[in-house]
């Protein structure tokens, strides 16, 4: 007897998770803070590169402003330039940072957190300022200008000496938690193998930093072809691509063109981002759970050249930031050089006085509380949120753009956008408030970064237990999530204000009269030829984001010790 055929079972229905109302209070914010990186971040690059395809009157011209720049020879050579004088300082840098975190991580020398320390040094200054201290070291009536035989520190040298000062502290601090992380089994099954010292480091240690060496490359690489402060005080008559943005808006008032020069400086800045994420992505972890770490061993010959090698890399980093000070404090260099503090009379000088650096105590304030409150709740939200992923997806790309985005470029991109008569924000520019807003954009991705890695090394069992006892999600997040996280809370609130108190190239263009800044208050003081008084005013931001920094210590090993007992347990 035939069997009979059972009909095929239905397809079980899909059960989606019902929304509940503090998810949809999530998703409004993850909307508001999204669309806040919108409006100060993705239509103002729009407008402006939408600037570089009209003319002076607003028609579209299409490519002619580009075919206009690849056919002036003055102005294409800037690329060449700024091409050659990022690579060089990227083969200078990552070689001495490389060496010195080596140093750090592989020897037994003492003072390592003084040299250390020393490193962080250029982090607290602006970019304006080594440009200041090599004119006091090698220019015209500078105090060692013999050591350069002959050749002019206006220009290339110059330059990629200021910008090896500026970006040595990135490519240390990578390079030195690449270098920390080693397995000890590997050494000691090269040993065990009778493989030579060198042979270890190029089979063993340079294959297991590679990531950390590349991203270091491209960090530097970056920086360099888009830092402003250094090419603008000791270029001379070398162009290079930020400076042309500034001389053609600031100096020819061109803002066509300026958008087309930003465009193209927009393209390396972009490139070395998008390959560094990729690198990072196929980055694989190196320490197991049975690993040992490694512990250097002394070494007489080796400890001592390496200790030697961190005292010139110190004196160099100490020295310049010495020169400075030496140059504030002079009276009229070279003819008077009496000390005192008549260069610290900054009301009688060109560049805002010492209102100037006031705003810059306020911009460093405002940008530290209200970012760090922005930032990481933004961060929050995509990381701890549920469903709604092509949202938190496309927050996590607008969040990570801000790092391609070269200064000079959002600046002028804020001049279109705030700027533009029909734009119902335009009350915003030329205040406070604007630049607060640019620089909290400008460095938006590092802080975003720190915040989403704290946030996973918290379990999600937090926000299920949470929503299992019908807390509401604030409550969780303010009584939970911000004392475990506040570690890395502290240091958004630091990276933001240090860097607020520094930045040159995002607000050059977006200050006024009244709201002049310290940083912008130095190159105005350098174009009057008042160099030692802009000497005085970078002193004044070392000093303060120096002491910002010792205080945030102090404050975050108190407030450690309050709130985070249970990582000592």
């Amino acid at each position: 007897m035939a069997e009979a055929v059972l009909p095929a079972p239905a397809p079980a229905p899909v059960v989606r998770p019902k929304v509940s109302r503090d998810d949809w209070a999530m998703r409004a914010f993850i909307g508001v803070i999204g669309l806040y990186l919108v409006v100060t971040l993705a239509l103002p690059l729009y407008t402006m590169m939408s600037k570089s395809v009209r003319d002076h009157d607003g028609a579209f011209t299409g490519l002619a402003n580009y075919i206009a720049y690849f056919s002036t020879p003055a102005l294409t050579h800037s690329i060449w330039n700024s091409l050659q004088i990022a690579t060089i300082t990227t083969l200078i840098t990552v070689t001495v940072g490389f060496t010195f975190a080596y140093a750090l991580t592989r020897s037994c020398i003492p003072l390592k957190g003084l040299f250390q320390s020393i490193t962080m040094i250029p982090i607290l200054v602006p970019s304006l300022l080594p440009g200041i201290a090599l004119v006091y070291l090698f220019g015209n009536q500078g105090l060692i200008k013999e050591a350069l035989f002959g050749h002019s520190i206006y220009g290339p040298i110059g330059i990629v000496i200021a910008e090896v000062f500026f970006t040595l502290p990135h490519a240390i601090i990578i390079l030195i938690a690449s270098l920390s992380i080693a397995d000890a089994r590997l050494y000691e099954a090269a040993v065990a193998l009778r493989a030579s010292r060198p042979r270890i480091f190029f089979t063993v240690t340079l294959p297991g930093c590679r990531y950390g060496l590349i991203s270091a490359a491209f960090v530097v690489f970056t920086l360099a072809i888009t830092d402003f402060g250094a090419p603008k005080v000791i270029g001379g008559d070398f162009n290079v691509l930020a400076t042309d943005v500034y001389k053609q808006v600031i100096g020819q008032q061109n803002f066509e063109m300026g958008a087309v020069v930003s465009v193209v400086l927009l393209i390396p800045a972009v490139l070395a981002f998008a390959v560094d994420r990729v690198v990072q992505r196929r980055q694989v972890a190196l320490l197991s759970a049975s690993a040992v770490a490694l512990e250097p061993k002394p070494q007489r010959g080796f400890d001592t050249a390496m200790l030697g090698f961190c005292i010139l890399v110190s004196i160099f980093l100490a020295g310049m930031l010495g020169v400075c000070q030496y140059a504030a404090l002079v009276k009229f260099y070279p003819y008077d050089l009496s000390w005192g503090l008549w260069n610290y009379d900054f009301d009688v000088m060109d560049g805002g006085g010492w209102d100037s650096y006031w705003n810059s105590i306020r911009l460093a304030g405002w940008t530290a509380v209200i970012g760090t409150v922005v930032i990481f709740s933004g961060a929050w939200l995509v990381e701890k949120g549920r469903g709604f992923r092509a949202g938190r997806t496309l927050f996590q790309f607008l969040a990570m753009m801000p790092m391609a985005v070269p200064g000079l470029v959002l600046g002028l991109a804020y001049i279109f956008f705030f700027n533009h008569p029909d734009n119902p924000l335009g009350f915003l520019y030329h205040t406070m408030a604007i630049l607060v807003i640019s620089t909290i954009v400008h460095f938006y991705t590092v802080a975003h970064l720190t915040a989403v890695t704290a946030l996973k090394q918290m379990d999600p069992e937090f926000e299920s237990v949470s929503a299992s006892l019908k807390a509401p999600f604030y409550k969780t997040f303010w009584r939970v999530t911000v004392p475990v996280c506040l570690p890395a809370i502290l240091d958004i609130v630091i990276y933001l204000f240090v860097n607020a108190m520094t930045t040159v190239s995002a607000v050059v263009f977006l200050y006024g009269p009244d709201t002049t800044l310290a940083s912008v208050a130095v190159l105005n003081m350098d174009d009057a030829g008042d160099i030692a008084p802009a000497a005085a005013m970078g002193m004044m931001i070392f000093y303060t984001a120096a002491s910002v920094r010792l205080v945030h210590f102090f404050v975050a090993k108190f407030l450690q010790r309050r709130t985070q007992a249970w990582r000592r347990r």
